[in-house]
């Protein structure tokens, strides 16, 4: 389409001028309003007022500038509809062919807490109509919402004189995109603001910005992406910069989650290593070199390939230690230099820096895809809505730290789950069985792989007990106190069998299943 004629009133002023000047070389007429006519009258560019142009001054502070049929006629008008061209030739409404419009920053002041008067007067009224009418006529007009683009529309009118039809549908569903996500932010903003951010809503409106692609998806011929949400204030992975490495996957991206979720549980030197997106090591000691060791003998063979993650900085020692077996990914909260130099010699494990971990548990959503539609929840922020004893026998003060222990982790494994644990230290971990027996079978499996004795351990079960074999069983091991939720209609069978076995048992109240 040739281009005859463009309005240009823009918030974002970054290369406007020269974007402008050329299109007044290439004979373009230009309308403007308000700070974009100035700038551009200060740099002698040719421009025509909005008001002089509609014969409307702005009213109420700039709210009204561009709202006018004179402007939208001009935009919306059909060129190969005869009636729309004669309605504008009656009206003395010349065509407008190019819309560059940017709008104000409603998303940036709403982030930054500002004023809810100033917030109010960032929602942008007249710039997202000047988009929406130019992109329902994108056969006809160019529609430009991101600086980014002026230097592929010069260069195109530089080639060509004219601007391709794909590039005019490419530039209109750009603009449908950034005026979608705008009105999602503003939403989203006063439902937090009046009160209404708990609620599941009649409609679901989502916005992200893509982070970054991904390597590929859950497997190499699968594409893949990561979004950010904007508006998520509390500390994530993707919060983190990699400093070292391949680019990530997205079973790379989940894995290092759901190592996050995890190690933000504890406070004092502690070592999470995660596979296929379970705890397969875990570990805390008063030296975060002890605790990486401790964590990696658990499951030495699961910890290869793994992802390592380590709430206190990484040095030399530790480093050394972990590239003594193949890992895929090492997360921490800093890396001395020392420690970077021995990585740079494992080019292709990804070194991650995230300094942004925080034990408090913020409420969330959580989202889910299945095929059709999302799942949403709230996320499972509570660790314990009560402590009960239930048996006979109160379990000791090292028996309930490894139990507290124990329950932290078992949280975050994939249901039907049990871990157990002495001290501050996992010793084995039953993961994402159908049966809770079969759970803590696997796990006293993995403990008698690496020779490690389950006597005087305890146990965490994520959901309740549904028969007593899970206790018999756990009783020849030798395991002497257990933590579970409670709620079965056979607790009373469960706790008879504790006591039975002279074991302690206490119920935390609350299930962490994990699907």
């Amino acid at each position: 389409m040739d281009i005859k004629r463009a309005l240009i009133s823009v918030y974002n002023k970054e290369g406007v001028v020269e974007f402008a000047r050329f299109l007044s070389q290439m004979g373009v007429e230009i309308l403007s309003s308000g700070g974009t006519f100035k700038l551009l009258s200060q740099n002698h560019i040719p421009v025509i007022e909005v008001s002089k142009y509609t014969g409307s001054p702005e009213l109420m502070d700039g709210r009204v500038k561009t709202l006018h049929p004179k402007i939208h006629g001009a935009i919306l008008a059909d060129r190969s509809n005869p009636n729309h061209m004669q309605e504008a030739e009656k009206n003395g409404i010349v065509p407008i062919d190019l819309v560059a419009v940017n709008l104000y920053p409603f998303e940036e002041s709403a982030l930054k807490n500002a004023p809810l008067a100033q917030v109010i007067e960032h929602i942008d009224i007249g710039g997202p109509t000047l988009l929406r009418s130019a992109a329902k006529n994108y056969k006809n007009v160019a529609v430009i919402c991101n600086p980014s683009s002026y230097s592929q529309i010069m260069s195109e009118l530089k080639e060509s004189k004219i601007l391709s039809p794909k590039t005019h549908e490419k530039l209109a569903v750009e603009t449908w995109t950034h005026v979608s996500h705008y009105d999602v932010c503003i939403e989203r903003y006063f439902r937090n603001q009046f009160g209404y951010k708990d609620e599941m809503p009649e409609y679901l409106n989502l916005t992200f910005h893509k982070k970054q692609d991904l390597r590929y998806g859950e497997n190499p011929h699968q594409a893949s992406a990561v979004y950010k949400d904007d508006f998520y204030r509390n500390p994530s992975i993707l919060d983190g910069n990699q400093i070292q490495g391949k680019q990530m996957s997205y079973n790379n991206i989940l894995d290092c989650n759901a190592a996050f979720k995890l190690i933000r549980e504890f406070e004092e030197p502690t070592a999470v290593i995660v596979k296929h997106n379970n705890p397969c090591g875990v570990a805390s000691a008063q030296s975060i070199l002890d605790a990486y060791k401790t964590a990696k003998a658990v499951d030495p063979e699961a910890a290869f390939g793994g992802i390592v993650f380590v709430n206190r900085p990484v040095d030399e020692p530790l480093a050394k230690e972990i590239t003594s077996r193949f890992v895929e990914i090492v997360v921490s909260p800093n890396f001395t230099p020392e420690a970077l130099e021995i990585f740079k010699a494992k080019k292709n494990i990804r070194v991650i820096v995230s300094n942004t971990l925080d034990v408090k548990r913020q409420p969330y959503r959580k989202y889910r895809s299945i095929l059709g539609g999302l799942l949403v929840q709230e996320a499972n922020v509570k660790m314990l809505e009560s402590l009960k004893t239930v048996t006979k026998r109160e379990p000791t003060k090292d028996e309930l730290q490894s139990l507290l222990y124990a329950w932290k982790v078992v949280k975050y494994v994939k249901s039907n789950a049990i871990v157990y644990a002495k001290g501050t230290r996992v010793i084995a971990i039953g993961a994402g069985q159908m049966k809770r027996i079969d759970a803590a079978r696997i796990g006293s499996l993995i403990a008698q792989d690496y020779g490690e004795s389950l006597k005087g351990a305890v146990m965490a079960s994520d959901a309740f007990f549904p028969f007593r074999d899970g206790i018999d069983f756990a009783a020849k091991l030798g395991i002497t106190a257990i933590i579970q939720p409670g709620g079965s209609v056979k607790d009373e069978e469960v706790i008879a069998a504790s006591n039975e076995h002279k074991m302690a048992m206490v119920f935390t109240g609350i299930r962490h299943f994990r699907h």
